[in-house]
């Protein structure tokens, strides 16, 4: 009997790793998840183990390869959380926990790397890009100011797929749109700025080398091969960051259409044929997935995240465990607006529309009247009012579009599609396959550097959209007159946060 095509994508997420096999018509035909967990040695830090990733990959496609019978895998992509560093000493060994694309530590110093290199203006012009707190670029300075002999041992670095990577294969590698959140990289010209290298005291000989994200970057070594029973050189494809494949993942490749992603963090996307200028550095521009197109993102770092830590902060109370439909349907059973309350979802600081290092979640408007069910809805309508001033961001760039297409873990329940078509008063599709994150995008691209598919257009044509979620005209028109206070929020509070920032973590004898 013949064995059939499939292609396996690996999403290296926040707290779970997921790997699936795609056939060559686009379907799922095996998945898996393993889970981890996100330590925060401080308030505002963000770290993990990155052997507890490698086991992740290892057991989550141990379970898809055992579920194959009958299917021959012919190329493996790649994606995974963003802006992370791992450090690496001349023997490849990790040097340090990985500092997460959530940990806000290195914003003073992503303001020297501003400051070193002329000002925000300067720093645009040379990668199109501000230098964030959770990018790659400021863990270095900090890095070199606090942990000196370990910045001196650093051989090379790597983002957090691309250690899966190298375990897998022995290469240094990452693709663009990875290598764009590093804030190390000229967007327009596609290549590592070597000026910005320079200021937080590296050399291109640090970098991995980077590829097109459906470009071969090497073969599956002989160890990794022996140890999941695969052909020694299967091909690695580059993949791609996940914030930018989530987007593909939903079909998003061309202008017109707009992406959002509500995982734990909240992803704005949309494509453009060419590299937009990023007029204030108020949104991210990251190279695309495809040689010829760019993608335009606001990225917000509290959303399904949001969501989780008020189940993990109620569960203790509630006498059991408590489930996220449950959560959910105390949100259900609540009034539109959750009568008058409203919550600023920065619990780890922001990035959008907000850059906010130091900025804080809130409850705003709080009363006795106010019950779990008001809470559990305010956190997601603020979460979903934060997205809609994303979109507004878009919309003075000039980058719109009118239908949604919504994906991530959070819209796998109806009521959060819903709350985004009213809370933005537009339609919402989901898409097929968007459910599966990132991981779909990185099978995709697998294919693609296989060459079942000549191109990522070709690609996508396989993804399918639902029929969309049209807003309800009551509820939308009460959100227009809220989302204005929204906004008003975190203008409001941001000298209280700033000065509630040096009591996180101080100790009282």
């Amino acid at each position: 009997m013949t064995s059939r095509p499939c292609f396996i994508g690996i999403d290296l997420g926040t707290s779970t790793c997921k790997t699936l096999a795609l056939d060559a018509e686009g379907n799922v035909v095996a998945k898996a998840n393993a889970d981890y967990p996100l330590v925060t040695p401080r308030a505002g830090w963000a770290e993990q183990d990155p052997e507890l990733w490698w086991r992740a990959a290892d057991e989550t496609m141990r379970a898809v390869l055992a579920r194959l019978e009958g299917w021959r895998v012919q190329a493996i992509g790649l994606t995974g959380q963003m802006h992370g560093l791992v450090p690496l000493d001349a023997a490849d060994e990790v040097i340090r926990p990985a500092m997460l694309w959530c940990d806000q530590r290195a914003a003073p110093q992503c303001d020297t790397i501003t400051e070193r290199v002329g000002g925000l203006d300067a720093l645009l012009a040379l990668t199109n890009n501000r230098m964030l707190p959770g990018f790659t670029g400021g863990k270095f300075l900090w890095m070199a100011e606090h942990e000196p002999d370990a910045f001196a041992r650093m051989h090379r670095f790597l983002n957090p797929k691309d250690y899966l990577r190298l375990r897998m294969t022995g290469v240094h590698a990452t693709d663009v749109s990875d290598a764009s959140g590093t804030g190390l990289f000229d967007v327009r010209r596609r290549k590592w700025s070597a000026d910005l290298l320079a200021v937080v005291g590296l050399t291109e000989a640090h970098t991995p080398t980077v590829f097109e994200s459906s470009e071969v970057t090497s073969g599956l070594s002989t160890d990794a091969a022996k140890l999941w029973g695969l052909p020694p050189g299967l091909p690695v494809v580059a993949g791609g960051g996940d914030a930018v494949m989530q987007t593909t993942s939903q079909g998003v490749v061309e202008p017109g259409s707009i992406g959002l992603t509500i995982g734990t963090a909240g992803i704005v996307g949309g494509a453009a044929r060419t590299c937009p200028d990023n007029r204030g550095g108020l949104i991210q521009v990251s190279c695309g997935n495809a040689p010829d197109r760019w993608h335009v993102m606001g990225v917000s770092l509290n959303a399904g995240g949001s969501f989780q830590w008020l189940r993990e902060t109620l569960e203790p109370l509630m006498g059991g465990e408590l489930f996220f439909d449950q959560l959910a349907a105390l949100a259900i059973s609540t009034p539109p607006g959750s009568d008058g309350l409203l919550f600023l979802p920065y619990l780890m600081g922001e990035r959008c529309p907000d850059i906010a290092a130091d900025g804080r979640g809130a409850w705003v408007g709080l009363t006795r009247r106010h019950g779990a069910g008001h809470m559990a809805r305010a956190v997601m309508e603020g979460v979903l009012f934060n997205m809609r001033a994303i979109l507004d961001l878009f919309a003075e760039a000039g980058l719109t579009g009118g239908r949604l297409r919504a994906s991530g873990g959070a819209t796998a329940s109806r009521i959060w599609l819903e709350l985004l078509a009213d809370v933005t008063g537009r339609p919402v599709a989901t898409v097929a396959g968007a459910s599966e994150g990132g991981a779909f995008g990185a099978a995709l691209l697998a294919g693609v550097g296989a060459e079942r598919w000549r191109t990522l257009d070709e690609a996508v044509k396989v993804v399918a959209e639902t029929a969309p979620i049209q807003p309800d005209p009551a509820r939308a028109s009460l959100y227009d007159a809220m989302h204005p206070i929204y906004k008003t929020l975190y203008p409001a509070l941001q000298a209280t946060f700033s000065q509630l920032a040096s009591f996180a973590d101080r100790k009282v004898p």
